[in-house]
């Protein structure tokens, strides 16, 4: 197995600034963990898209942040970004009301898939708290030491860059604002979009046109939503 304790494959920005984290105890227990996990049971994601969400959008380019809180347990849907799915696999219930959203937010159609990785290119880091999950167990790997190296990673984007947009939805992705300065930093929050609870108050959150009008006004570019 890959070695992801001290030697992650993950992009150089992040690795430089999550280093510390790589040889705490609490991530040499966590490798521990998998190592076992993979011997008895199927992992999400596969070990090469552990750390997508972090290869996909650089530290010094991630604009906006949206919070998950774990990985789909089912086959071939988990691909390291939260809410994404790779292009063949239907799309899960939350994805589609966010599709939803952003089409009543800003006209753009229903995208036929659900890989997001045209937004994680453009810097919207797609970070789930856990980063993997035993199959068909949904949160088996929560508690284990995800979280702190998550947690570090929403830090030192607040202590170190500003004007990032932090997307919060749903009770648990809010309990990560009291990592952020909202001082420096713009927070969205808004019901998570699963159909639980998309109808009181995701829907209608315009965060979409609020991002971009957040980004446009500190000099960045805006986020092409549209995926197709």
């Amino acid at each position: 197995m890959e070695d992801i304790t001290l030697n992650p494959t993950i992009e150089q920005s992040w690795k430089g600034v999550l280093k510390d984290e790589f040889s705490k105890d609490y991530f040499l227990m966590l490798k521990e963990l998998l190592v076992e996990e993979k011997k008895q049971s199927i992992v999400y994601p596969p070990v090469s898209l552990i750390y997508n969400a972090f290869n996909q959008t650089p530290f010094n380019q991630t604009k906006i942040v949206v919070l998950g809180q774990d990985p789909y347990h089912g086959p071939n849907q988990a691909h390291g970004l939260c809410f994404s799915v790779p292009k063949g696999v239907p799309v899960p219930p939350s994805l589609k009301n966010i599709f939803k959203e952003i089409n009543n937010d800003l006209g753009l159609p229903i995208p036929s898939h659900g890989n997001l990785e045209g937004w994680a290119r453009q810097g919207v880091l797609l970070l789930n708290a856990t980063l993997t999950v035993r199959a068909h167990q949904a949160g088996s790997h929560q508690n284990k030491g995800w979280e702190q190296l998550t947690d570090a990673a929403i830090i030192k984007l607040s202590e170190q860059r500003q004007n990032i947009i932090f997307m919060l939805w749903g009770a648990y992705a809010q309990t990560k604002a009291k990592l952020i300065d909202s001082q420096k930093h713009h927070i969205l929050i808004a019901p998570h979009p699963s159909p639980l609870s998309a109808y009181r108050g995701f829907l209608g959150c315009k965060h979409f046109s609020k991002a971009n009008r957040i980004l446009n006004d500190n000099g960045m570019r805006p986020v092409n939503w549209s995926i197709d």
